[in-house]
């Protein structure tokens, strides 16, 4: 049988309720081996390894974390003994993750990341058939050589588009822009489209922590006054979550301008939640040295350009084609 790992690191999908409210709940109670227990039919699909490597909400997601998920994984792939690996994960910032992994990450077999909406004690908990699919998409042939997948709710992702977008719906994570990878049904795993994972892969470095990129969010009445404040606070690198096509107020695209001038990078990216953001729309990229992030949104766009940053990637033209290029 295809052996899998799993990886625990806490999340909603081990949460347990708490009585503070009827539907308050702790994430990261249940351990890795109580989720495959909850699980009837895992041992008919696949044999199952566990690994707790943290236990926290995904709110406290963190790069030591990070680290330490990439350099197991790398491991275990490297095994012969080992199919496929498994992240049980919180689904606030699963997004993330699941992009952070696609890019340090290399080789063929699935590394997949799974999460629940609903505790392991709710009624009615999603969990354990997540859990379940996440581990027939692992042991699926045709999941191979598509870098980190995401299945929540018969659904399968890429970590480039998918995104949550409902804070309290089963169906939260969505594929906006591309739509999902494919699905989970009772006959099977089915993909929409053909195994293309791109090849690029970024080294980490040493140890945490990756350089400091802040999110500026942009809104009616805004100044430059966070700007200033994440160039103070010692940022390498600056998201935009802008308005519409990643646009600001005068007074922060100056201050957007100032932090290049000072060898900040800046990456316009959108708050809308979908769309690319181009080159030269509103904006004139060209002569302020900004980058256009495509179809990355700013939670996506700031853990690419860590890694940029990191792997010595920060003039503005190696930046715009490892964000898609000239658009």
């Amino acid at each position: 049988m295809p052996h899998i790992v799993i990886l625990a690191t806490g999340g909603t999908i081990a949460g347990a309720s708490d009585a503070r409210s009827q539907a308050g709940y702790n994430a990261g109670q249940i351990s890795a081996e109580q989720l495959v227990a909850a699980a009837p039919g895992l041992e008919m699909i696949a044999r199952i390894s566990t690994e707790q490597v943290a236990t926290i909400g995904s709110q406290d997601m963190n790069e030591t974390v990070w680290f330490t998920l990439a350099a197991r994984i790398d491991a275990l792939l490297a095994r012969d003994d080992v199919d496929g690996v498994l992240v049980t994960h919180g689904t606030d910032t699963l997004e993330e993750t699941a992009l952070f992994l696609d890019l340090v990450v290399s080789g063929e077999k699935p590394v997949v990341l799974v999460g629940a909406m609903r505790p392991a004690t709710a009624l009615s908990a999603d969990g354990p058939l997540n859990l379940l699919e996440a581990v027939l998409v692992a042991t699926a042939p045709q999941a191979r050589n598509r870098g980190t997948l995401v299945v929540l709710n018969d659904m399968i992702h890429g970590a480039m588009d998918v995104t949550k977008s409902s804070t309290m719906e089963v169906q939260t994570f969505r594929s906006p822009n591309f739509g999902p990878a494919g699905h989970v049904t009772p006959n099977g795993v089915v993909f929409f489209r053909r195994a293309a994972r791109r090849p690029v892969t970024y080294i980490l470095p040493p140890a945490p922590p990756l350089p400091r990129v802040s999110i500026i969010y942009a809104h009616a009445g805004m100044d430059d006054g966070e700007i200033r404040g994440a160039v103070a606070a010692g940022a390498k690198g600056i998201v935009l979550a802008g308005v519409g096509d990643g646009n600001a107020a005068k007074a922060a695209i100056a201050a957007l301008s100032e932090a290049v001038a000072a060898g900040i990078v800046v990456v316009r990216a959108s708050r809308t939640g979908s769309g690319p953001v181009m080159r030269n729309i509103e904006v004139p990229d060209d002569a302020l040295g900004f980058v256009a992030s495509d179809f990355y949104g700013p939670a996506k766009a700031r853990v690419l350009l860590q890694l940029l940053i990191a792997n010595g990637i920060t003039t503005p033209g190696a930046v715009q084609m490892a964000f898609g290029g000239p658009i």
